[in-house]
């Protein structure tokens, strides 16, 4: 079985009523209906996609939101809860990850099912948000 390459995702993701997917570097940005963007790379025998959530610079308890993602993750199929330091800023982001010789279907419902989390991860700890001041 050949590994999957870039040059080979982006058209098969294309293929997906309501996603725009483009070439980024060394990932393709995958965009859906709901403006939600995912980023999905091939290193070795991993593709990795992930969604960023949230800066955690909005929580107000970041002990108590860790504990709690600890506790609750595991609701959420095929997706686990990080922190990723962007740009000097960490930020809670949302992945996934599978055999970069997986069948193509199973790519797709990777991404499908992680743009679909991303709002249950959000609803369900918003909680630990500070208050948005206008």
């Amino acid at each position: 079985m050949t590994m999957w390459q870039l040059s080979d995702l982006a058209p098969l993701l294309s293929e997906h009523d309501g996603w725009q997917v483009e070439l980024q570097g060394q990932a393709l940005l995958i965009r859906n209906e709901d403006n939600i963007e995912a980023f999905l790379a091939v290193s070795g025998e991993q593709i990795l996609v992930e969604v960023v959530l949230f800066d955690a610079a909005q929580v107000k308890d970041t002990d108590a939101l860790n504990a709690e993602i600890l506790r609750t993750h595991k609701m959420f199929p095929l997706s686990t809860i990080g922190l990723n330091n962007i740009n000097g800023n960490d930020y809670y982001i949302a992945f996934g990850s599978l055999s970069s010789q997986s069948k193509a279907e199973s790519v797709v419902i990777e991404v499908a099912t992680l743009f679909r989390n991303v709002e249950a991860f959000i609803d369900l700890y918003q909680d630990y948000f500070k208050e948005q001041t206008a």
